[in-house]
């Protein structure tokens, strides 16, 4: 095989490598999107319990507010989640 024939093998196995990675990132980044739409709603329910938290004419049990707490956990482990996925 001559050098230029190796090189060309070299550039299409790059390419064949950029166009699979392309493809991986795009639907990490669809994934992370629907994920972080899914977050979304669970973003307003936990605003939605805080301002009711918040609001000292509703009478809130600690249970209620032991049950937004766990929401609110579980949304920030959502966007750690997410913050991953983008970073790899």
């Amino acid at each position: 095989m001559s050098l230029q024939s190796d090189f060309e093998n070299l550039l299409a196995k790059l390419n064949v490598e950029r166009e699979e990675l392309q493809l991986k990132l795009h639907l990490a980044s669809m994934e992370a999107k629907d994920e972080f739409e899914e977050a979304e709603k669970q973003w307003q329910q936990i605003k939605h319990k805080a301002s009711e938290i918040a609001d000292n004419s509703i009478e809130t049990s600690e249970e209620f507010i032991a049950k937004a707490k766990i929401v609110g956990e579980e949304l920030g482990d959502t966007y750690h989640r997410i913050a991953k996925r983008l970073a790899e």
